[in-house]
């Protein structure tokens, strides 16, 4: 079957059909089905690294996958009671903003809001990550990254509605940070990374020094395929619970739909494609963690067609016309 997909993979390529494709990592039932490296120009964050030759052991950005990774730290944290449980109120946590928690609307944020991108804020990220006039740019700049997103104008009551915010993703950064007293790369290689065996990752900072919840992962693909798998095991690994089973069952719950029509849970995207169930964890220029769990498979791929309108399109082929017939 490797040589089946490689085939496979090999056609689409030639075709252009997978532009700026850097790597797919795919395993099934704990077994390599394929691996792909290729070559090309990479960033990390803004900063261009040139033209890079990817491998096994290459760490890649996966962006906004990293708000998945968070939730399962979270999941975590939450399991040895040291960050407040969904429907627990949220500006109860940051008790320096005690203005901020004065105001009767935003009193009825919950975490679960910050979980479920509902806050009910203003937060546009639907431009171009460069600019500082999108909310996650500018929250980076922002002397202080949390009034700044608890501050931001109230545009309806939280739980209304999901609006892409990787704000409540940093609010859940410090939650986590708070209760375990560490910051995020050091939780997640004490409790995630190093449990699975993953000894390489980096965990970029802003200009503050926080590590971002919401994008600043680097793994190597196969590593990140195995937070996939992590997830396909309900959060036991070679014998080891490392995530409370009972909050992978929570975490992909459907909540909210999304403005393109997915559900989505706790900062997992939710979808079915071919007549499988398909959780994902979705980042900028083609970052992917698919997981099918009736198919017992998990799937990661990195690219670097940043900010491109059509940056879905080679990862949804990698999965639809490679992967998924092969396994028909």
């Amino acid at each position: 079957m490797t040589t089946q997909l490689r085939d496979r993979l090999d056609e689409v390529l030639r075709a252009g059909q997978v532009g700026g494709l850097h790597a797919v990592a795919a395993f099934r039932g704990g077994q390599s089905l394929l691996e792909y490296y290729g070559a090309g120009e990479d960033f990390a964050w803004g900063d261009s690294l040139g033209v890079v030759d990817f491998g096994p052991e290459t760490l890649h950005d996966i962006r906004s996958v990293t708000k998945s990774v968070t939730a399962l730290l979270y999941g975590i944290a939450l399991g040895d009671g040291l960050v407040p449980a969904p429907a627990e109120p949220l500006l109860q946590r940051f008790p320096q903003y005690p203005d901020l928690a004065a105001d009767p609307e935003r009193a009825r944020l919950a975490v679960e809001h910050a979980l479920t991108m509902s806050l009910g804020v203003e937060w546009r990220e639907d431009l171009p990550y460069n600019s500082p006039a999108n909310a996650e740019i500018a929250m980076e700049l922002a002397p202080d990254r949390y009034r700044y997103i608890l501050e931001r104008p109230i545009l309806e009551p939280p739980g209304t509605r999901w609006a892409y915010c990787g704000g409540a993703t940093a609010l859940l950064g410090r939650l986590i940070a708070d209760g375990t007293g560490q910051t995020l790369p050091q939780y997640g290689q004490a409790v995630l990374f190093g449990p699975l065996g993953i000894d390489r990752f980096d965990w970029m900072t802003g200009e503050d020094g926080v590590a971002s919840a919401a994008s600043g992962l680097r793994l190597a693909p196969c590593d990140l395929a195995r937070l996939g798998e992590l997830v396909l095991r309900e959060g036991a690994w070679n014998g080891q619970r490392i995530v409370p089973a009972g909050w992978i069952r929570t975490m992909l719950q459907p909540r909210l739909r999304t403005g393109w029509g997915a559900q989505y849970g706790y900062q997992w995207y939710l979808e079915s494609i071919a007549g499988h169930r398909l959780v994902a964890g979705i980042g900028n220029g083609g970052q992917r963690l698919f997981v099918l769990p009736d198919l017992d498979l998990a799937v990661a791929i990195t690219a670097g067609n940043y900010d491109d309108p059509d940056q879905w399109r080679a990862p949804l082929t990698v999965l639809e016309r490679v992967i998924l017939p092969a396994l028909a």
